[in-house]
């Protein structure tokens, strides 16, 4: 399985899975179909499934285009408002694409249909994650459609129980701020801090911050440690779901910046 990490708009991504036996590929959020289509043209592959996080414009917006400029893509998605959606899906639901094993996981929260798309293949290299907007690194989506026990569910009970080796593609390069905010709410943890100074350090040198792993998340991600007790003695809460609450409310007014 190779990926291509692919840039769009301000600071989404978008990317590119390729089989690499078969050379069939799927791609994420294709919101700037033309760059997708240049990327698989240099990578000889040939996009057979468009996987979509979630309706929102700049992950959904590039599926019609796409599909008038590739004939035969299905496009996938657990919501009906995706554009041009061919192939609705919901939690347990699987996909091949080439050799690729593709398992759909449901975490409504930020959007009522979002999607996270757990990929595999058969060579034993480390499985990705593709988590739009409902895993960042080192912070989570707004609760736009839905509830903080929505998204402990996503983001503790789902993609949390995922191996700690899985890769982590988020839809949006937040990491920094989003460090910023994890060091507002555990000051006094040396990962995070040594995490922020990395991110930093590639944002300097416009370098892209993903894939984590689940793993690093749970060291350093406010919104996957919210059992922990200095995260909620910072909440006021020993209520997992009460601290995720918190957490996401504070975050919404949090106004450092690098």
């Amino acid at each position: 399985m190779k990926i291509r990490i692919l840039r769009a708009l301000d600071d989404n991504y978008m990317y590119l899975i390729i089989d690499e036996k078969t050379l069939k590929a799927a791609v994420v959020d294709p919101v700037e179909p033309k760059s997708v289509l240049k990327a698989a043209e240099e990578e000889k592959a040939d996009i057979t499934t468009v996987l979509t996080t979630h309706h929102h414009w700049d992950h959904a917006g590039g599926n019609t285009e796409l599909m008038s400029l590739k004939r035969n893509i299905k496009v996938v998605g657990g919501d009906l408002n995706i554009a041009s959606l061919t192939d609705k899906v919901t939690h347990g639901d699987s996909l091949q694409v080439g050799e690729l094993h593709i398992n759909c996981l449901l975490t409504p929260c930020h959007t009522r249909g979002h999607i996270c798309y757990f990929v595999e293949d058969e060579s034993g290299s480390a499985p990705a994650v593709f988590t739009g907007d409902t895993l960042f690194s080192a912070g989570c989506g707004k609760f736009f459609e839905g509830t903080p026990e929505q998204m402990y569910e996503a983001l503790v009970r789902i993609l949390g129980n995922l191996p700690d080796n899985t890769r982590v593609y988020c839809g949006h390069e937040y990491t920094a701020n989003n460090l910023l905010y994890a060091a507002h709410v555990e000051p006094e943890n040396s990962i995070i801090k040594s995490k922020l100074e990395w991110a930093k350090m590639k944002r300097a040198a416009g370098e892209p911050t993903v894939p984590s792993t689940i793993g690093d998340e749970k060291t350093f991600n406010p919104f996957m440690r919210v059992k922990e007790p200095s995260v909620q003695k910072h909440a006021g809460s020993t209520d997992p779901v009460a601290v995720m609450n918190f957490l996401r409310n504070e975050k919404n007014h949090f106004s450092a910046r690098l």
